[in-house]
């Protein structure tokens, strides 16, 4: 997928045009899923995500090279020797942190000295991780967990990372335990530390192309294959993270116009991310 301009960055949620505005109210046509086709959703999620890698397995993401173009606290040199530690929450088969691995080890300019830990809700993504010729425990820690849950206290001691990443993650939880992540995360950083944000945003093609039948609550929906999807909006994110004792650094949509070259259609996409510093006591 090649860009077709540049990012826009603003803080302002699309305006929809006519026919996307019906798309969105097609979709409430047929109600909502019952209430006891979600709380299967629920209960399945884990399993879900887990034949999501069977079915896929290392194929369906692509290396997240662009995240040390859009967070360059990942390229920073720490201001002393002292090793630095990152978390990347649901990591799948290792997307975002093999990469930034192969980075520091190549000695790269301006690589630093990362130790990194890595979680996902799918034991089966995991294996993969610990499959990866890359993996070695001198640098960085796997495991599942269920970041709702308090498990990732088994694994992290609290206030000891300087930076966590949530991409592409907190759109396939209920909005319902947001706020369980968000404090899980506050524990975990160092005062002062750093959680770098990104996901699905409001009136995000993917949103509007759902269909009838799929809409679990406002802004959260089923795909084909059980994992859910929930589309942000700016202000929600912050008070998120405002309520949960992080100090907003950065946060906005990005518009990006793709050009799918298979297919040869125009991708109108919107995401949301943010940088979020937890307060300093």
């Amino acid at each position: 997928k090649e860009p077709l301009e540049p990012d826009v960055v603003t803080t302002q949620a699309k305006e929809l045009s006519p026919a996307e505005r019906q798309r969105l109210e097609e979709q409430d046509k047929r109600g909502l899923i019952s209430e006891f086709k979600a709380n299967k959703l629920e209960i399945e999620a884990q399993r879900n995500w887990d034949i999501f890698y069977k079915r896929n397995e290392t194929r369906f993401f692509k290396d997240r090279h662009w995240t040390t173009r859009e967070f360059q606290e990942l390229l920073d040199k720490p201001t002393n020797s002292e090793k630095r530690s990152l978390f990347e929450v649901g990591c799948g088969v290792g997307n975002l942190v093999f990469p930034l691995l192969e980075e520091q080890s190549n000695g790269k300019e301006g690589a630093n000295g990362f130790y990194f830990y890595a979680c996902d809700f799918s034991p089966r993504a995991v294996d993969f991780v610990h499959c990866n010729p890359l993996y070695d425990p001198k640098h960085i820690t796997a495991f599942q967990c269920d970041i709702t849950s308090g498990q990732v206290h088994q694994h992290i001691a609290p206030e000891s990372l300087d930076i966590c990443t949530l991409i592409f993650v907190l759109s396939a939880i209920h909005p319902q335990k947001f706020q369980d992540v968000v404090s899980n995360l506050w524990k975990l950083l160092k005062p002062g530390g750093l959680l770098l944000f990104r996901d699905y945003g409001l009136y995000d093609m993917a949103q509007l192309r759902f269909k009838p039948g799929n809409k679990i609550a406002e802004n959260l929906y089923v795909r084909q294959d059980g994992t859910r999807s929930y589309f942000f909006s700016e202000p929600e994110v912050a008070l998120l993270f405002k309520e949960n004792g992080f100090e907003v650094a950065s946060n906005a949509y990005v518009h990006r116009r793709t050009l799918n070259l298979k297919e040869g259609v125009d991708v109108p996409r919107i995401f949301i991310q943010g940088k979020f510093r937890k307060k300093l006591p």
